[in-house]
């Protein structure tokens, strides 16, 4: 703590915290009008400076007999909000990054896809930005429609991947500064009696959840036989910030070597944690993926530490101040 160590205002104010407690909880809903099984994967960056994204990965088996793929975000998101982040795969660094395997890659082999072939087999990577799809406001959220029959001819597997960007609105509004409402007496005293600020944030995912979803979703029947058999969480976030991974199936650095050219804009690899949840369904494709992250941060108020030197620097001038009138009445009274 420096120079709030020596002297006599640290004990009284050093247990004393301002707590912010933020929470969402997001309700998202993914199904694909067909004979399909897949997996939807959302990696979050958390920037608490900045905007936050998320990455979302879709990963369908049975995709030549699909009619097309349908997604809610439970946000608002405009279209040209949008990064088809496939586009990036022609960098193998990014393919090694996120299939954590070397890969071969026959990047845009056609009007639509790629080719990559992994750990033993081969899918398409279909881009999102040469496909024309719709994006629909539905209560606070959005709608997402991509058509497949725009695919046919371009299809060589019938295992494929979605992969694009979204700013994740409700995580960075989590985030948001918030400015306390009071006089400057109340600041004050903010300031004053709280050095340690304690940052609580919790975040629940809920996929596929029907009673979190608005009624336009939960009325279409293709929804309700939707076919997803897994669900993969991710968060990525700096260091000095703390998540409760009781739940976590796998905690590793970000290497900056593979991602660095891959991160949304803002987002600084150096020091960043990624935490990695996964929830697998019973057979029979009924499950429910809830996740729910706690994330935490300890720091110093920068205005109360301002403020401290100020109040120090004061008394160390009043002091000396004092000190020599006390000596000048001294000399004037018993000379």
């Amino acid at each position: 703590m420096g120079v709030l160590n020596s002297n006599f205002i640290v004990k009284e104010v050093i247990i004393v915290s301002k707590k912010n407690k933020f929470f969402a909880d997001d309700g998202w809903a993914l199904w694909l009008d067909g004979d399909d099984v897949s997996t939807i994967y959302l990696n979050n960056w958390l920037n608490p400076k900045g905007k936050s994204y998320t990455d979302i990965a879709i990963h369908t088996k049975g995709i030549k007999s699909t009619a097309s793929l349908n997604m809610y975000f439970p946000f608002s998101v405009n279209k040209d909000e949008i990064e088809d982040v496939s586009l990036k795969f022609e960098d193998e660094n990014f393919s090694r990054a996120i299939f954590s395997s070397m890969c071969l890659i026959d990047f845009k082999k056609n009007k639509a896809t790629s080719e990559i072939a992994y750990n033993g087999k081969t899918v398409d990577i279909v881009h999102l930005s040469a496909l024309d799809y719709t994006m629909e406001p539905v209560s606070k959220g959005t709608l997402m429609k991509v058509p497949f029959a725009q695919l046919s001819g371009c299809l060589d597997n019938d295992e494929a991947y979605f992969m694009f960007r979204v700013p994740h609105k409700s995580i960075t509004e989590v985030f948001a500064q918030r400015n306390r409402v009071g006089n400057f007496s109340n600041k004050l005293h903010d300031l004053l009696m709280s050095p340690i600020i304690s940052e609580s944030y919790g975040y629940s995912v809920r996929i596929n959840e029907g009673r979190l979803l608005p009624k336009e979703i939960n009325s279409v029947g293709a929804f309700h036989r939707q076919k997803l058999k897994k669900a993969v969480v991710t968060i990525t976030i700096a260091d000095d910030y703390e998540i409760s991974d009781i739940s976590c199936y796998r905690i590793r650095r970000l290497e900056e070597e593979l991602y660095n050219n891959f991160l949304p804009e803002g987002f600084d690899c150096e020091d960043a944690v990624t935490y990695q949840w996964q929830q697998i369904s019973e057979p029979d494709l009924k499950g429910h993926y809830n996740f729910y992250l706690n994330i935490s941060r300890n720091a110093i108020s920068k205005g109360s530490l301002i403020l401290y030197l100020i109040i120090i620097v004061y008394l160390d001038v009043a002091g000396g101040m004092t000190w020599d009138l006390i000596q000048y009445l001294y000399k004037l009274i018993f000379n």
